[in-house]
């Protein structure tokens, strides 16, 4: 449920500065842990989103996911490949100024690191 406020939070600002798209960073994973990342829900909150705004719906706007497919993984292999900034991302589900690497996100993020055969960044701010 939670993505249907973020997306629309984005639409607004999409919809404010001219942008034809909205670009999401869900993998195939997180589709068999949150029922808002799947694909009948996206295509439920395109359809309302558009239906929502003229101007959206005149620009076209697309919700736009690229790693919808690719295992958790497969993104890190992809990101650490293409040079993202792997020490700036950001994987636990409790706010604080570090990972806590307790949570299930930071655990998946350890795993999908492991699993990547790539070197996790923060792995040695580990508690």
């Amino acid at each position: 449920m939670k993505n249907a406020v973020f997306y629309s939070l984005a639409a607004a600002y999409a919809e404010e500065k001219g942008a034809a798209c909205i670009i999401g960073g869900h993998n195939a994973d997180d589709r068999r842990l949150f029922d808002d990342t799947s694909d009948e829900f996206f295509a439920s909150l395109q359809k309302a989103i558009t239906a929502s705004s003229p101007r959206l719906r005149r620009r076209g706007l697309k919700i736009l996911r690229p790693l919808k497919d690719k295992s958790k993984p497969e993104v890190v292999a992809l990101a650490a490949g293409i040079g993202v900034p792997l020490e700036l991302t950001w994987s636990c589900h409790r706010s604080g100024q570090e990972h806590c690497w307790r949570c299930d996100g930071c655990r998946r993020r350890a795993e999908a690191f492991q699993a990547a055969g790539v070197p996790d960044p923060l792995a040695s701010k580990k508690v």
